[in-house]
């Protein structure tokens, strides 16, 4: 399957094209924040496989939600664990 056909068939990176024109409606640094989350989100291939297994006629919008969430979990769980180590 050549990249073009694994991004045509990827449910999260179509979702996350959805959104593109949701930055327009932001101030600048708040777009600049919005595109750099979205595209840690789609650089994570778990994430997309998740999504992909949802499948594509579930909500997409659901699952990419469900990804921002986990991303920011992780950087919480992160954060926590270097603030337990100074202590």
């Amino acid at each position: 399957m050549t990249k073009e056909e694994e991004q045509e068939n990827n449910v999260l990176a179509k979702e996350i094209e959805s959104w593109n024109s949701f930055e327009y409606s932001l101030r600048e640094e708040d777009s600049i924040l919005f595109n750099k989350m979205l595209n840690e989100c789609q650089k994570e291939e778990e994430y997309s496989k998740a999504s992909d297994a949802k499948g594509k006629y579930n909500s997409t919008t659901e699952s990419l939600f469900m990804v921002l969430i986990f991303q920011q979990q992780k950087m919480i769980s992160k954060l926590i664990d270097k603030l337990s180590n100074i202590k």
